[in-house]
């Protein structure tokens, strides 16, 4: 069976790319002939099957895969709370004001990572928030200011005026930066 197009099979032995009945190349090849290369149909896969039993049952022949890796939203937040978690470490002094995020809740917690403690917390899950906001598809920027404000108060009451504000991976807009301001207003510096 013949093909009507260049060869398109590739192959990888001892770190060199074979094409069709050609001579070696170097692995520098480009990147188009590459996705060329991997974009065979079923026919011309059963054709690399056939070809490659020809060849005898040699396993140094391999054929070359070339994947991309897909992340999902929630593998890059982590990513970036990772990243931002090097920085932002919470002391007695100064301790670290976390936020997450669900579809439904807004949760925030004031930690001291030396002693790894909660100091103070707040979410709209608790009774003065959830009585006061009746939403049914998620918080909203109004309910995120309410929390905030309920956070401050309560860092104030304990004496927690500054805090190391940590946005756990996620952008700074939206429910988050309605939170961190409220929490601003009404007393936390950061």
């Amino acid at each position: 069976m013949e093909l009507n197009t260049i060869q398109t099979w590739v192959w990888v032995w001892l770190g060199e790319v074979y094409t069709g009945e050609r001579e070696a190349m170097s692995m520098s090849a480009s990147l188009s002939f590459l996705q060329s290369a991997c974009a065979y149909s079923q026919q011309q896969q059963l054709y690399l099957r056939a070809k490659l039993e020809c060849l005898g049952s040699s396993s140094s022949y391999q054929p070359l895969i070339v994947e991309a890796k897909a992340r999902t939203r929630r593998e890059d937040r982590a990513a970036r709370h990772s990243r931002l978690r090097k920085k932002v470490e919470g002391t007695p002094e100064r301790p670290r004001l976390c936020v997450f995020r669900s579809n439904k809740h807004l949760y925030v917690q004031v930690i001291d990572d030396t002693k790894m403690h909660t100091l103070a917390s707040a979410s709209t899950m608790q009774k003065p928030i959830s009585e006061e906001f009746n939403y049914s598809s998620g918080p909203t920027i109004d309910v995120a200011k309410k929390v905030g404000e309920v956070i401050a108060k309560s860092c104030l009451d304990k004496g927690i005026i500054k805090v190391a504000f940590d946005r756990g991976g996620y952008l700074y807009h939206g429910r988050i930066e309605a939170l961190a301001d409220a929490a601003r207003e009404h007393g936390l510096q950061f």
